[in-house]
């Protein structure tokens, strides 16, 4: 059995959790989001907590069944506190502002680079070399703060570009004149 499965998941107080045969749906404080199960994977509410539980012992049912409860989990955290990934811009000149809801970066180009975030997902940029990025679903907010450093990634000569905060990018020895 999963052992991450296994582990009853605490439904906090002030948060709705509808379960049906198909899907889950959990609503709170920061938003409503929802989860198709599965065929294979079964969720019982008992007691204030949500209890993951497989039909059988087949492959896909085992696979399935720590990664529902790793969703779920991350769901409910999701619509009670939200999920956050912040970036650091590092590079002489470059700068992100927000103008409206869209996302200006110089980050060395020609040209501004713009970028507008999806609907249920915030960015702020608290100062000019800083952007974070906030929503209730953990794989948007994941995948907008790729894209946005996407734009120019660290690059290893002299570390330039957005990288995610507290990440280390390995540096690579430029080249040495030979005399």
């Amino acid at each position: 059995m999963s052992r991450i499965g296994k582990i009853p998941i605490s439904i906090p107080k002030g948060l709705k959790v509808s379960l049906q045969e198909t899907h889950v749906a959990v609503e709170g404080p920061k938003g409503k989001l929802s989860l198709p199960v599965p065929y294979g994977v079964r969720l019982e509410q008992k007691d204030g907590q949500v209890h993951v539980t497989r039909l059988s012992d087949a492959k896909q049912h085992r696979s399935n069944h720590g990664t529902v409860h790793r969703l779920l989990e991350n769901m409910i955290t999701g619509v009670m506190e939200g999920h956050t990934r912040e970036l650091e811009i590092q590079g002489v000149g470059f700068r992100a502002q927000m103008q409206g809801k869209k996302l200006v970066m110089n980050l060395g180009f020609s040209h501004q680079v713009e970028y507008e975030p999806p609907q249920d997902v915030t960015v702020t940029v608290p100062k000019p070399t800083s952007i974070v990025v906030q929503g209730a679903d953990a794989a948007s907010v994941g995948q907008t703060a790729a894209r946005i450093r996407q734009f120019k990634p660290p690059e290893p000569y002299k570390g330039k570009g957005i990288r995610y905060t507290g990440e280390t990018v390995r540096r690579k020895q430029g080249k040495s004149v030979i005399k």
